[in-house]
């Protein structure tokens, strides 16, 4: 269970696609509710069960007992690996250091140790990422160890460490899952390790590895896009060109690939080989960045080839292009100050699709959203964007929670309803049922008080049978009246009484020690009985109280998750207002460059237009001298 939800975490901290089964051996139904919900991408949603799931668990008197016993280390892991996919890092390093620092096996503090340096890296901080690694020692978890090296590889590589990275990558090739990105790494390693002989190498090797899912196809076409610009800077355009031709013409570098595999062909004075490549990239999506400098890349090679009017006719297609995307780049900025942009953003579609971003593009009447790929490229501007969509979900959130706190006063209403015309009743009965079961318990301990004397201080009248309590009082009645009697018949009677009484007596002390052993067996058979009495009357005063506790004393803490949720809803606007701003400004600026390098090249275009007319005629002039 360990190992296939390790899987998830780090595949979800990578941004892989990776969908393991819960398998047989899930045993809490809660803890499996909260892996759902991480599997759909709703991390604010784990946490909250699970949270709450262990938060039940550790106020448990016997917690062994409970079924999340069975996972509780990997629901302490979860926990951070929902707090660090839903970026609440600090929250998560504590999680996980908890963990670390508590009593468990040595496996399961090397993978805490892991996963805490795993969050140092993403954060930036890798001091506190080499710190934890150096934690780790003796028995590795099956399935981490590649993930260990393959962290401790980029770790060394983010602080200037290439030569320690190149030897850990070197060794790493066990891992199917990690072969693209290790292959990458390595490239970059050996690049930055001052061998750029070997990284072109390894690169070429990389950009040539099979594949088979998305990850791995756009590491191997970024790897093929950075051999290519190596290549392209050490002048060798034609090997260049190879490298950049296997990048995929589908695939999120395909743009690039095809300008700078033209501007390969371009650099040898191969220019009708560089109007492939730029020719098809000129069709496609306009605001692209490599799109926009092609337009000016095939008629600058059309030129070269001495095909002027060509020339001239591709140039004026630029400056119809570059016209037409300062008019929606401003379209876009004013759009942002009138507040829709953050309107497009949050729309319901972007939850429901992977592609949003691209299609957000293609709304109607949204000029907003024409150049957000090129906003959503920032990092920054990405995590802010994150932001702001959590804030925004939390704020539904807190809405439908404050519309939950007045279905829960609708319920109490009803249950008080409910309950308060039969309850007067039903006290009544329980309290002569009570007086009647009090008084049989008085009697009960009487008994047995009586009994427990008699075990040191006989008295074996109180062991006599109703018949024998009945022969002995008429005895005594006899004797009381032969008492009051004179004469010979009244002696033989008398002895005879006493005779009655001495058999009598006999019984009762003869069979003492046996009808003391009966009176307790039956004493602890009426004890089954009273017991399961007080079991039903403990019961019925549980499910009393019950009945009174659900619907009694909930309007104070109601009231104050009320307040708690408007403070909540106040903040949270509050939040998203600042961030929504902050996005708002991030974009026009960014918009802002974006013009003005279409103003640059609009006015590049224009020279060269006018350029290319001119070359036109004098070479028609030229022609018609000859």
């Amino acid at each position: 269970m360990r190992g296939r939800h390790r899987l998830l975490g780090f595949g979800l901290a990578l941004g892989l696609a990776v969908s393991p089964t819960l398998g047989e051996d899930l045993r809490d139904l809660h803890f499996g509710e909260a892996l759902y919900h991480a599997h759909q991408g709703q991390f604010f949603d784990a946490l909250q069960r699970l949270d709450s799931e262990l938060a039940q668990y550790r106020g448990l008197d016997e917690p062994a007992l409970d079924t999340l016993h069975f996972h509780v280390n990997d629901a302490e892991f979860s926990v951070g690996d929902f707090e660090l996919n839903y970026r609440m890092h600090h929250r998560a390093g504590r999680a996980i250091k908890a963990v670390l620092e508590g009593a468990v096996d040595e496996a399961v503090r090397n993978e805490a140790a892991f996963r805490l340096a795993r969050i140092h890296f993403q954060k930036g901080q890798l001091d506190d990422a080499v710190h934890a690694l150096a934690r780790i020692e003796g028995a590795m978890p099956a399935g981490i160890q590649d993930d260990v090296e393959f962290l401790r590889a980029n770790i060394d590589l983010a602080t200037g460490k290439p030569s320690a990275a190149v030897t850990v990558l070197g060794q790493l090739h066990s891992d199917p899952g990690l072969v693209g990105f290790v292959a990458y790494n390595l490239g970059i390693a050996l690049l930055q390790d001052g061998r750029p002989a070997e990284a072109i190498e390894q690169l070429d090797r990389a950009g040539q590895l099979s594949a088979g899912d998305g990850a791995a196809l756009a590491i191997r076409d970024k790897s093929n896009l950075v051999l290519g610009a190596l290549l392209f800077e050490t002048d060798e355009f034609e090997r260049a060109k190879r490298s950049l031709d296997r990048v995929r013409l589908e695939g999120p570098f395909s743009n690039q690939a095809l300008l700078r595999a033209g501007w390969a062909a371009a650099s040898a004075e191969q220019y009708d080989r560089a109007l492939v490549p730029w020719n098809m990239l000129a069709d496609r999506e306009p605001t692209d960045v490599a799109v926009q400098e092609a337009m000016l890349a095939v008629p600058h090679a059309y030129a070269k080839l001495d095909l002027h009017g060509r020339a001239a006719l591709g140039y004026g297609r630029a400056l119809e292009l570059y016209s037409n995307q300062i008019e929606r780049v401003d379209a876009s900025i004013g759009s942002i100050r009138d507040g829709r942009f953050l309107d497009a953003l949050v729309r319901e579609e972007s939850r429901q699709d992977d592609s949003w971003v691209i299609r957000l593009r293609t709304l109607p009447d949204a000029p907003e959203t024409y150049y957000l790929m090129e906003l959503m490229a920032s990092h920054d501007f990405q995590t802010a964007l994150q932001n702001y969509l959590d804030l925004e979900d939390l704020r539904s959130k807190l809405i439908a929670w404050k519309t939950s706190l007045d279905a829960f006063d609708d319920i109490i209403h009803w249950r008080a309803e409910n309950y308060e015309p039969l309850l007067p009743e039903i006290d009544a009965q329980f309290r002569e049922l009570d007086s009647r079961i009090r008084l049989r318990l008085e009697q009960r301990k009487h008994l047995g008080d009586r009994l427990q004397a008699m075990l040191t201080a006989p008295r074996p009248e109180y062991l006599a049978t109703a018949d024998e309590r009945i022969a002995g009082e008429r005895i005594a009645l006899v004797e009381q009246q032969l008492d009051r009697t004179e004469g010979p018949e009244a002696e033989a009677l008398r002895r005879r009484a006493a005779l009655l009484r001495g058999v009598l007596t006999w019984r009762l002390t003869t069979e003492y020690h046996e009808r003391l052993t009966t009176a307790h067996l039956h004493l602890n058979e009426l004890n089954a009985h009273v017991d399961m009495l007080t079991r039903q009357y403990d019961a019925f005063v549980r499910a009393r109280q019950a009945a009174t506790h659900s619907y009694v004393g909930y309007d104070v803490q109601i009231e104050r998750l009320r307040e708690r949720v408007r403070d909540a809803l106040q903040r949270v606007d509050t939040l998203m207002a600042r961030q929504g701003h902050m996005i708002e400004t991030v974009a026009i600026n960014r918009l802002n460059a974006r013009r003005e390098r279409l103003v640059a090249q609009q006015t590049q275009a224009r020279y060269a237009v006018a350029d290319s007319y001119d070359r036109a005629a004098r070479a028609k002039v030229e022609l018609e001298e000859r």
